[in-house]
């Protein structure tokens, strides 16, 4: 980002700050919960009780020296870190540490009886079985019989504002409260985002997948959609290799939402069988890249992963983390434009987002001074706003 102006990198070390929240509360709550979610042996509570000491009071610590990725995190800058506090740290670094060191603990990587089991399943499998995605499946049925656009746009929004399901959020106290202000979205490039798609002939959408469970469900629904209509010939889904941040997707997390969707009867189920056959004859491509759980942002993705993007007509990246990735995890003037800290990405790139984080870019100054006035600061980071921007040119 040569011609952009530099903004402070985002650590947790300020009491107080949302960063310090995550580390402090979130994650102490999070192991909590995942310790009392199965009936884990001595060897993992203690593994678990070592490792919140550690994440809360302690420096980070290397992998054992037979952890099978223990090269990677070396070149993802864990002996640079190594010996710090996490508090002082990048803060996206010491995220997405805390998830490794957290599957390392309940002995996801094995080997053992306990190789992967996701610890963060029951959680995302209630939410997929609730009744709020009942009544949200059996809505499809009314949306059948509206013109296609109309479809493609109310798909479009569901999928912008399911990210609001996103379950470690909810753990955080303020996902916790129920929220006063009315959603709005405060950037709206959808009109430029179809205009994309319609331009390319048979277009390749690439839709980088955040959580799964109520969010995952409306992301399927629009390629679903939008493979079905011809408004793309193509559709590739990037999922995380494991099991990351409480609910982002996995592979079979993209298998449970498609038996939960030909489960549900109706147009739902009717959507849940076009995406079974589009995987099996290659119409739907599902990607697990090993760099979709790394601790860095896009700009230092590597060349295979950067190879793979620049052949989308259009990314879509959905949620809170991809868009800190995309344009990086800095405290970044509100009104800095989008398209200038998106210039990393090697292919057209829209994202879709809740604000739960402090990081925010491509809004008008009248937008932010109205948002300020009515929240405080509070609407960076309480889910009830959202946005869809698009940068079109690399």
């Amino acid at each position: 980002m040569p011609d952009t102006p530099c903004a402070p990198l985002l650590l947790g070390n300020q009491p107080g700050s949302f960063p310090h929240s995550v580390l402090a509360e979130r994650h102490p709550a999070i192991i909590r919960q995942v310790r009392e979610a199965f009936p884990y042996e001595p060897g993992q509570h203690r593994a678990l009780d070592e490792l919140l000491a550690n994440c809360t009071e302690g420096a980070i610590e290397p992998l054992p020296a037979d952890a099978h990725d223990r090269d990677l995190w070396e070149t993802w800058g864990l002996g640079e870190y190594t010996g710090r506090s996490w508090f002082d740290v990048p803060w996206l670094w010491s995220e997405s540490w805390f998830y490794r060191r957290l599957l390392q603990a309940v002995g996801y990587f094995g080997p053992g009886p306990w190789q992967g089991v996701d610890p963060f399943r029951p959680f995302k499998l209630a939410e997929l079985d609730s009744a709020e995605t009942d009544e949200e499946l059996a809505a499809l049925d009314d949306l059948a019989d509206r013109p296609a656009p109309e479809q493609a746009q109310a798909l479009l929004h569901g999928s912008l504002w399911g990210n609001r399901a996103d379950l470690g959020f909810r753990l955080s106290a303020e996902g916790a409260r129920a929220a006063d202000a009315a959603p709005g979205l405060v950037a709206d490039d959808s009109d430029r985002l179809w205009s994309l798609l319609d331009r390319a002939d048979g277009a390749t959408l690439y839709l980088v997948a955040d959580n799964a469970g109520r969010e995952l469900v409306p992301d399927l629904l629009l390629i679903a959609h939008l493979l079905h209509s011809g408004r793309i010939g193509r559709a590739v889904l990037h999922v995380k290799p494991y099991p990351y941040y409480v609910s982002d997707a996995t592979t079979a997390d993209v298998v449970d939402a498609l038996r939960r969707l030909t489960g549900a009867g109706g147009a739902a189920a009717a959507y849940g069988r076009h995406l079974w056959s589009a995987l099996g004859d290659g119409r739907l491509t599902l990607r697990a890249h090993p760099f979709s759980s790394a601790p860095l942002p896009y700009a230092e993705m590597p060349g295979d992963l950067r190879a793979d993007f620049a052949a989308a007509t259009l990314t879509i990246v959905k949620g809170d983390l991809n868009y800190r990735r995309l344009v990086g995890d800095r405290l970044w003037d509100p009104t800095t434009p989008f398209a200038d800290v998106a210039t990393c990405f090697p292919g057209p790139v829209a994202a879709l987002r809740t604000l739960k984080s402090d990081v925010i870019t491509g809004l008008d100054a009248q937008t932010e001074a109205a948002l300020v006035a009515a929240e405080n600061q509070r609407w960076r980071t309480s889910g009830t706003h959202a946005l869809i921007q698009l940068r079109d040119a690399p």
